[in-house]
């Protein structure tokens, strides 16, 4: 990762380390990945907590995109990113909407609890 970052990134390679933002995701907190991070003198920002109700490509977009994709094989990264133009063409105006409507709405209402988690 360090070496891609250096070539692709390299403000962030020639930091003392490069910054990482480290997801609170089970995986990603063991003690294990914790202590690599760290032998790397990596610089990590907190993860903000996960709340699925406020994660609009998880549960809209690639809900869709992962049922339109079913079944399909692909021999090459042209015809994948073929298939996923004729997902993003395909789908209706309103598609946006209202995955951007339940999105704010249920941001409205973790605001209104100050963050706790709804169902």
């Amino acid at each position: 990762m360090r070496q891609k970052l250096r070539v692709k990134q390299p403000a962030l390679a020639n930091r003392k380390g490069p910054i990482v933002l480290h997801d609170n995701a089970r995986p990603h907190v063991s003690q294990i990945t914790v202590q690599k991070l760290n032998s790397l003198k990596y610089e990590t920002l907190p993860h903000p907590p996960y709340l699925p109700d406020l994660s609009l490509t998880d549960y809209h977009f690639f809900k869709h995109l992962n049922h339109f994709l079913n079944e399909k094989t692909f021999m090459n990264q042209e015809t994948v990113e073929n298939a996923f133009q004729q997902f993003i063409v395909t789908r209706p105006p309103n598609f946006y909407k209202n995955g951007i409507q339940k999105l704010l709405t249920n941001w409205k209402k973790c605001v209104e609890c100050n963050g706790s988690y709804f169902d």
